[in-house]
């Protein structure tokens, strides 16, 4: 019922017609102001009036070291594309699977942009829909949640943010109240310099974000949501205020996060498949023979976990580093959707196998804790 209501609305309803292009001979200098006076952070590259793909913010940052004035083509990465034939379910799984904000609309022929899809489109759509005024926010929200001390520096909330891939992380006290939220806005505009020169002078030099109070930067007031709203309210809340995290509160005391992804998330799972879906992305070809083992240690936990609640995506992402020429060091973070909860980890370690199962063994454990902790929500809610 809930598939066939989103999927009753046409791509061309929810896309826009209106956004930003960037040429393979722009530089970054001036797609970042681009993306910064529009508050696209995946701007579609265009070559002689066809699609080339696109210039992601995140791409850009992890780019420290590139000088301003290179141009973008050496940056641009090509994740799906979407056509206008496709249903809702299947474009908000393409954003997860990808990790995208937004996507580009293709033409019949497949080489036009003819519009974009943005994660707010699908809120739009998910917010109209009645059926998502009976799911609760702390069904959907995402527990425990990271946050970060007022006294703390810039430097720790980024290496939460570049660990999670998450963009925005709550500023709690001593006593778990939200007093702020400190997103990659916040960090950008606190270090723009009319003479940067690299990618990394926009976010400052490890040097100089330590020295930065997270309370002098952070957005103070920031929107919250009830840990027993519904998921609709608080699409609407993100879609009148043009953001993408909520802080879940219960009382004054932070419980919870809820973002965009989680309720695209919810509308991907809406789709319709008779298997878990798993998704593992960052593997080079040296970690490919791996996959086997790997794909085993995820198969016994979900069949742990599955007996708890129905699992229907996991999305697993594999960083490696090297470090002083020494062996590689794996960190690996992992989204788990189930009909219940939703569960976000990371691990770090040398040995990938190793590090793989002890994530998935923690990922049990968590939905154990999940578990009791929905059965504490459910008393407090009679």
């Amino acid at each position: 019922m809930l598939r066939s209501v989103i999927n009753s609305r046409e791509i061309e309803d929810i896309m826009s017609t209106e956004f930003p292009k960037a040429s393979p001979e722009d530089r970054i200098s001036d797609v970042t102001s681009l993306m910064r006076k529009t508050k696209y952070y995946d701007v579609p590259v265009i070559d002689n009036g066809e699609y080339v793909g696109v210039l992601s913010y995140g791409t850009m940052l992890k780019k420290g070291n590139v000088s301003l004035d290179t141009k973008i083509q050496k940056l641009v990465s090509k994740p799906p594309t979407v056509s206008k034939g496709m249903s809702i379910t299947d474009v908000a799984e393409m954003m997860i699977s990808s990790n995208s904000r937004q996507l580009a609309v293709l033409n019949s022929g497949g080489r036009k942009v003819v519009g974009t899809i943005s994660r707010s489109a699908l809120l739009e759509a998910a917010a109209e829909v009645k059926s998502f005024r009976e799911i609760k926010v702390w069904e959907l929200m995402s527990n425990p949640v990271e946050s970060i001390r007022d006294t703390a520096m810039l430097d720790d909330a980024l290496e939460i943010m570049t660990g999670l891939d998450i963009r925005t992380v709550p500023v709690v006290d001593s006593a778990d109240r939200v007093v702020g939220i400190v997103g990659m806005n916040e960090v950008t505009e606190h270090f723009r310099k009319s003479d940067a020169k690299t990618i990394g002078d926009a976010s400052g030099s490890k040097k100089e974000r330590a020295a930065v109070p997270i309370s002098t930067i952070s957005a103070t007031a920031p929107k919250t949501v009830n840990w027993d709203d519904d998921i609709g309210t608080a699409a609407r809340i993100m879609i009148d205020n043009d953001i993408s995290t909520l802080p879940v509160l219960e009382g004054e005391e932070l419980v919870g996060i809820l973002t965009q992804y989680d309720i695209v998330e919810l509308i991907s799972a809406c789709r319709e498949r008779e298997v878990l879906y798993v998704q593992i992305s960052g593997l080079d070809d040296d970690d490919k023979a791996y996959h086997d083992s790997i794909y085993d240690i995820i198969g016994k936990e979900v069949e742990k976990i599955a007996k708890i609640s129905k699992p229907s995506s996991l999305t697993m992402h594999v960083a490696k580093y090297n470090e002083k020429g020494e062996n590689n060091k794996y960190s690996i973070t992992a989204r788990l959707s189930t009909d219940n909860y939703n569960l976000s980890l990371k691990e770090v370690g040398w040995d990938l196998i190793r590090v793989v199962n002890d994530l998935m063994k923690r990922m049990t454990s968590e939905v154990v804790s999940a578990k009791d902790a929905r059965r504490t929500y459910r008393r407090r809610k009679r």
